[in-house]
């Protein structure tokens, strides 16, 4: 038999890769619409969309590595494999990455016309959008790119649009005057979800209130406190009514303050007394509320104090703190200071700079009723989680689940289609923009400048790929198979998805949830820029083949945990796809086209050896169908390495120079061998084994994508 004359040298997966993934895209088996044979049953995986603002990470090394598996896996199962990629326009998160941008050229988003700023950031993420799809091909994904979507896609926008009207007209949907995390740099309210909680070391300040000794770590934010609050049952105060009022000398000279009691007054802390600020504390305003307290701003939006802080006015707060418990000290209010103070400060996640609770009215989601819907939809198995403690994180945080403030002051992103009112503040849903007065009190209304919360957006992405509601798409692939995405995005998005694809569907978006874990450096250290220890998976796969990429990735990575990218690591798979590569080579030059076609009677050995490969195959398809590829994929390397190469072609050697029928069964047993062994390696390392397949001279079908898979 003539050997291809690639076989002279070793495997180039730079020669090889990108000639073999046009092919793949030039056959057109990544549409499920063009798949060969009858295919009924559907697979559907959708794709965490990546940003479209920068390169590809590490973590999306992992994802498609490990939904690339799961997709080829079933495309060879014969089954209807769809897989719908997509790019995230990532609201907060562009806009960030661009001002950063901006910045190295000297200008600020905050001297730019919104429109122009949308324009320059909607070029440069479709710029973004094309490098990064061209990476994800790079690592292989057979996904269907005639189905790709972007976030703010038309149909996208529709789905969205038609969500927030539904959620008004169910009651869901409230506009108000809601204590939210600000961050006084990017101008822009936040989740809890995106906040990030730093333990910290810091003064302790205990002051003198009139009659009472109160405690408090911000003294910045004390110049509009003027309620007392005390536990109604505390009896060190049962002199206090609720609602006297009491004189005291206060930083700007006296005030009349009031006795509120309430139980959020804790006897069992301090003086058991403390003094609120409503506009800057969830909590204190939470008690205004229950009283019908008034409450001023006190530190405007970027940080700095206002006029009512009178000489600090204009300051800002990190620097005024002293200079305000000097004046306190100056007149006999200061009663000591507390040096060591630990407490956790919320930050922005994006640049750390400390949240200041402010006073907003926007957009909130009721989420309470959507939570209650989805964790019956676990209780009732319509949605499982491949490990049951991603299921216990899921059920402990919806049983906790806080409303969600939707409204993100940015500009990049999708509007939220809404009509305030300048005299009521009385917001409106206003999807046609027919809405020229307001509906309570009559006033003039305005466009509503805040966009939505990406995530809210993401929060839909099952139906938006789908077609959802009445394309045929949405028939055949919704509810999808599986929601493979990073543990970490557990509550910003998969929750999301199953609360919001109920809601709208009666439907949960997908039926298994699989969480990967974090893709660390080769010492276990999180990847960081400031470490210097970032690796890109296009660099490695560049160096040692994007097969060897992915088996380092799956190999031993169990779902949920964290897993150490080693280099060494990668370079042991990329000698495995070399040695596969000898192995065929070894195989080809031995075995004669005619007696592969058919299987001859096997001697008692070959016998053997067959079966004993059938429950490797029946080994592994069961680790595929319960999600163990980590597992699945470490047995296909000791069998092709230790057992097949070291074991079976060292001894077929000498049977090799033999005539007759025991040469002929080893000569088919060899060739099998190979043929099943490239189909279930194919899932984890499709370029070297597709590049196999194409150069042998008996095959079941033209490319090995749509080979399929052994029954074992």
């Amino acid at each position: 038999m003539h050997i291809p004359d690639k076989f002279l040298k070793p495997y180039n997966p730079r020669e090889s890769e990108g000639v073999m993934y046009k092919k793949w895209e030039e056959s057109g088996y990544f549409n499920p619409d063009n798949l060969p044979g009858e295919r009924n049953e559907p697979f559907t995986v959708v794709m965490p969309p990546p940003n479209a603002n920068g390169s590809l990470h590490a973590g999306h090394g992992l994802v498609f590595a490990i939904e690339d598996t799961m997709v080829r896996f079933q495309r060879m199962c014969g089954k209807k494999a769809l897989w719908i990629p997509g790019a995230d326009h990532a609201g907060f998160e562009t806009q960030v990455v661009y001002e950063k941008e901006l910045q190295k050229e000297g200008r600020s988003r905050f001297q730019m016309d919104p429109k122009e700023l949308y324009d320059e950031i909607m070029e440069f993420t479709l710029g973004n959008k094309s490098f990064m799809e061209n990476q994800i091909r790079e690592l292989g994904a057979s996904c269907d790119w005639s189905r790709a979507l972007f976030t703010l896609d038309d149909r996208v926008i529709k789905t969205v649009y038609d969500t927030f009207k539904q959620l008004e007209k169910d009651a869901l949907l409230y506009r108000g005057a809601r204590s939210v995390n600000w961050c006084p740099k990017h101008q822009t309210s936040l989740a809890n979800l995106e906040t990030q909680h730093h333990d910290r070391t810091d003064k302790f300040y205990y002051f003198q209130y009139g009659p009472f000794v109160i405690g408090t770590a911000r003294p910045e934010t004390k110049f509009g406190d003027k309620y007392v609050v005390m536990h109604p049952e505390d009896k060190r105060y049962k002199e206090y009514e609720h609602g006297q009022k009491i004189e005291v000398e206060w930083i700007n000279g006296p005030i009349t303050a009031t006795i509120i009691k309430d139980e959020a007054g804790d006897p069992d802390i301090g003086s058991g007394v403390m003094t609120i600020t409503p506009w800057h504390s969830a909590v204190d305003f939470d008690i205004a509320k229950r009283h019908d307290l008034d409450y001023e701003q006190i530190i405007d939006w970027r940080g700095k104090l206002l006029p009512i802080a009178g000489e600090f006015a204009g300051m800002p707060i990190t620097l005024a703190r002293e200079k305000i418990v000097e004046k306190l000290d100056a007149k006999g209010l200061l009663v000591k200071i507390d040096d060591a103070y630990e407490h956790a400060v919320p930050c922005c996640y994006k640049c750390d700079r400390e949240i200041e609770p402010q006073i907003r009215e926007q957009w909130f989601i009721k989420m309470g009723p959507l939570a209650e819907r989805a964790l019956q939809a676990v209780d009732n198995r319509e949605v499982e989680f491949v490990t049951k403690r991603d299921e216990r994180v899921f059920r402990h945080w919806l049983e906790n689940i806080e409303d969600w403030p939707i409204a993100r002051q940015i500009v990049w992103g999708i509007p939220i289609p809404a009509k305030i009112c300048t005299t009521c503040m009385h917001g409106m849903v206003d999807l046609d923009d027919s809405i020229k007065e307001c509906a309570k009190c009559g006033g003039a209304v305005e466009h509503d400048p805040d966009t939505f919360d990406t995530w809210f957006s993401s929060g839909q992405w099952p139906l938006c790929t789908t077609g959802f509601p009445d394309s045929e798409d949405f028939t055949t692939y919704y509810p999808t198979s599986v929601m493979e995405t990073g543990k970490d995005i557990l509550f910003f998005w998969v929750a999301r998805m199953i609360m919001l694809g109920l809601y709208r569907t009666g439907k949960v978006p997908f039926e298994k949830v699989y969480l990967n874990g974090m893709v660390r450096d080769g010492k276990g250290q999180k990847m960081s820029k400031s470490k210097g220890n970032v690796v890109s998976p296009l660099e490695i796969s560049e160096k040692y083949g994007t097969d060897a990429l992915r088996m380092a990735l799956i190999v031993g990575n169990t779902p949920g945990t964290d897993i150490n990218l080693d280099i060494q690591k990668v370079n042991a798979y990329k000698k495995f796809a070399n040695k596969l590569w000898n192995i065929s080579r070894f195989i080809l030059t031995a075995v004669e086209e005619a007696y592969i076609q058919e299987q001859p009677s096997l001697s008692e050995s070959d016998a053997e050896i067959l079966h004993a490969f059938n429950e490797i195959v029946r080994d592994v398809t069961d680790d595929l169908n319960n999600f163990r590829y980590h597992l699945a994929s470490e047995k296909i390397y000791q069998y092709v390495w230790h057992e097949l190469a070291d074991v079976i072609l060292e001894e077929s050697k000498a049977l090799l120079q033999e005539e007759g029928d025991a040469k002929r069964s080893r000569q088919w047993l060899l060739y099998h061998l190979l043929t099943q062994s490239l189909k279930i390696l194919h899932p984890f390392m499709p370029f070297v084994t597709e590049e196999i397949w194409q150069s042998l001279p008996v095959t079941d079908v033209d490319m090995l994508i749509v080979a399929p898979w052994p029954k074992g």
